[in-house]
């Protein structure tokens, strides 16, 4: 076994012990192998000094080194500080050598942007000018100074005056040249697409550029703001007058054709044509939305309010030509009247609506709302008026003299308007309403008493068949007091009896308009019947009520058989063929219910079942009585020939 333990004896602190079990034979070999490792021992404490003393002599110089670094770095360090300082006065030089390289390029650059400014965009380069303006706002905005500021500025002023030109032109040669033409159908002259796609971009930057609202220290955003109001306005008066083009000879067919066409297709030429005017506004505020540089509010509506100028001053212009053609004529034109009052108000919830864009200031003004208050006073007009014609009718021309039988124009007339007003049924209630009801009488030349409160509510239904109502007992007053003028009364019967017959078939038995049945109501019917039952039993009194005298007995003449009695029976026959040959001549001078087949065929059988079997029992009668010899030259016509007779007087 070995063990090592310091030995204090070598210096080395190393003691070395070295015990071993060995056998005898081995113990002979122990001295020698003793003194090998005391050897080593040796030199392995020669080698240790050797390394000890290297040792002290590095830590030496180690130490005389370093003492030399600390003297180095004191020598170094004002040299160090003082590179430090012409290092920043190095970097200051630089900064301030760039800084007049930037100066310098700045104003070549600018004199380079000035040209292309004001050489004005040219074709291809909108793009390039555009990015010029918007370099020059930026550079404005966050570096120039005051005086490059300026400079800058007026090119920008400059730059936006070119592009308003731009904007200008391009908008002029949209709104020129002749609006679209197609026949009698509007076609409305919209803006070409594109144009409309050119100016997109440009509408875009004018919308971008700095305004007073916006950019409130920009030195040119009052000269930007008044160019592009300036531009803006250009803009309203061109699109303005093109409109105003595009519509205007259809205003001018509205007006030239009032005085051949029929009222109500007239007034609904007119409700078209302002229609297409509502329509061409419509499309126009989009389009202003679209194009205009200057989007607020206030300044759009302006704006739009001067584009609708034109197209307003035209609509009043065409209502006034229109309604001067009205008040020439009142009696002639009434439906012409009533069509427009229908179309105008028809349009004014539309109206209404688009004006309102141009803006609250212009809230109270409506030019339709005019245009129809003018309309509707001429409208008002009309309905005493009309009362009025028809009472005057009883004392025309015809009055002392022979009128005739045919039907009179105010009949004709009154039953065209009744038949007329449910086409424009919604104008005529509407007036009549703000009228007053029974008002209309006052063109009889009557102050039209207050009325009670009414039992049941005033609607413009219930206003139109009071109207009616007054109209029909107005005409059937007149027809009586003309047919009573005449000096032949079976004429004036016959007159009464066409003339009354005429409004009764077409307004009560077979209204040629479905909607009459909405205001001839059961009074207004009751009248017309009535009347037409009087005039009917005047008929058949006047013309054949002389017939029957002349077939009646007379008890108390000469006694049967006598020769006086049979004097007096050839006498009543002879006077009834002659009564009845005379019936036959005014008939065939003077028709009966000419127009109505329905009509002719009902009088025809009442006078036959009046006429006949008298006729049939006077015969019959004389006859047994043996009143002559030869009866047949008193007898001329047998009651079926007298039948016939009749019934020719109504073919």
């Amino acid at each position: 076994m070995l063990t090592f333990r310091p030995n204090p004896k070598i210096g080395a602190h190393i003691r070395f012990e070295h015990k071993v079990a060995v056998s005898p034979l081995e113990l002979r070999w122990l001295p020698r192998t003793m003194d090998d490792e005391s050897a080593e021992i040796e030199l392995l404490e020669q080698n240790l000094n050797k390394t000890h003393q290297i040792s002290q002599r590095m830590i030496s110089i180690l130490t005389n080194f370093d003492s030399r670094l600390v003297k180095l770095e004191k020598s170094i360090l004002p040299l160090y500080a003082a590179t430090q300082k012409l290092n920043h006065r190095s970097h200051n030089i630089d900064r301030a050598l760039l800084k007049i390289d930037e100066v310098a390029s700045s104003h070549e650059g600018i004199a380079e942007e000035e040209g292309l400014i004001l050489r004005g965009p040219q074709a291809g380069q909108l793009e390039i000018y555009i990015d010029t303006l918007a370099r020059l706002n930026a550079a404005i905005a966050f570096k120039s100074s005051d005086e490059d500021s300026r400079e800058k500025a007026r090119l920008v002023e400059t730059g936006v005056k070119k592009l308003t030109q731009l904007y200008t032109k391009i908008v002029a040669e949209g709104s020129s040249g002749s609006p679209p033409i197609a026949g009698l159908d509007f076609i409305p002259a919209t803006f070409p697409p594109a144009l409309h796609a050119h100016l997109k971009p440009l509408v875009a930057f004018l919308r971008s550029l700095p305004l007073p609202s916006t950019h409130p220290s920009h030195p040119a955003g009052q000269v930007i703001l008044a160019t592009l109001r300036e531009a803006q306005r250009g803009y309203a008066d061109m699109r303005g007058t093109w409109n105003r083009k595009s519509i205007e000879t259809h205003a001018k067919r509205v007006v030239d054709r009032a005085e051949t066409l029929d009222g109500v297709i007239a007034g609904k030429e007119l409700g078209t044509w302002v229609e297409n005017l509502l329509r061409i506004a419509d499309i126009e505020y989009s389009l202003l939305t679209s194009l205009a540089p200057l989007t607020m509010p206030a300044i759009l509506a302006s704006t739009y309010d001067t584009l609708l100028s034109p197209l307003l001053t035209l609509f009043t212009d065409t209502l006034s030509s229109l309604t001067a053609i009205i008040k020439r004529s009142l009696h002639k034109y009434t439906f012409h009247a009533l069509a427009t009052y229908a179309a105008l108000s028809a349009s004014q919830s539309r109206w209404e609506t688009l004006m309102m864009r141009r803006g609250d200031g212009r809230r109270d003004t409506n030019e339709l709302r005019d245009g129809l208050n003018t309309v509707r006073s001429v409208c008002l007009r009309t309905f005493p008026e009309f009362l009025a014609d028809l009472k005057l009718a009883a004392t025309g021309p015809g009055k002392g003299g022979e009128l005739g039988v045919s039907l009179t124009d105010f009949t004709v007339s009154t039953v065209k308007y009744l038949d007329r007003i449910p086409e424009v049924q919604d104008a005529v209630g509407a007036a009549l309403l703000a009228l007053g009801d029974g008002n209309w009488k006052m063109g009889e030349g009557k102050q039209v008493k207050a009325q009670k409160p009414p039992t049941i509510e005033v609607t413009e239904k219930v206003v139109l068949q009071h109207y009616t109502f007054d109209i029909v007992n107005t005409m059937i007053s007149s027809l009586t007091t003309l047919s009573r003028t005449q000096r032949r009364g079976a004429f004036g019967s016959i007159f009464l009896l066409n003339n009354i017959s005429y409004p009764y078939s077409r307004l009560v038995l077979k209204p040629t308009h479905p909607g009459l049945t909405e205001f001839v109501t059961k009074p207004t019917a009751d009248a017309l019947a009535s009347a037409f039952r009087t005039a009917k039993a005047g008929y058949f009194d006047a013309n054949f009520s002389p017939l029957m005298q002349a077939l009646s007995e007379d008890r108390e003449k000469e006694k049967v058989g006598s020769s006086a009695w049979k004097a007096a029976t050839k006498e009543k026959f002879t006077r009834f063929y002659d009564l009845l040959e005379e019936v036959g001549d005014r008939h065939r001078i003077a028709k009966v219910l000419e127009e109505e087949e329905d009509g002719k065929k009902a009088i025809a059988e009442e006078a036959v079942k009046l006429v006949v079997p008298s006729l049939q029992r006077f015969i019959q009668r004389q006859r047994d009585k043996e009143f002559s010899k030869n009866p047949q030259k008193y007898i001329k016509s047998s009651s079926e020939e007298v039948e016939t007779q009749i019934r020719t007087f109504y073919r």
